[in-house]
């Protein structure tokens, strides 16, 4: 099997180190972006197996980037887990009407963001 492609798309430097930290460990080769528009650069690509998306964002949103790679013929069926840490009502559902396969909250636990990434790529 070729080796899987994880791209987090984030702004918070912080952020993107305790991702990295977590699947430091895993088979996958993590590809980090600090805004929306590197995201969707990145994405079309790498062609990522799993995008992990920050909503707020500079140059464009997380919720623009998602709904442009899941309309595109080359990205549409990568699958996108949406993290935000504006969580508020109705979030979910932008997020899911934006295009992403899953929504996640930040603050998360650790065992939580693996756990969602292993429901997208399992056997990792």
């Amino acid at each position: 099997m070729s080796e899987r492609k994880i791209l987090y798309v984030e702004d918070n430097e912080y952020n993107r180190k305790i991702v990295r930290q977590l699947l430091s460990r895993s088979p996958c080769r993590l590809i980090e972006a600090g805004d929306g528009e590197t995201g969707v650069a990145l994405a079309r690509q790498e062609l990522p197996d799993l995008i992990l998306m920050d909503v707020q964002l500079p140059k464009m949103s997380g919720l623009d980037a998602t709904r442009l790679l899941s309309t595109e013929a080359p990205t549409r069926h990568i699958p996108i887990i949406v993290i935000t840490s504006y969580a508020l009502s109705g979030d979910r559902e932008k997020a899911m009407k934006a295009g992403a396969a899953a929504y996640l909250a930040k603050p998360y636990s650790p065992s939580e963001l693996l756990a969602m990434v292993k429901q997208f790529l399992p056997g990792l």
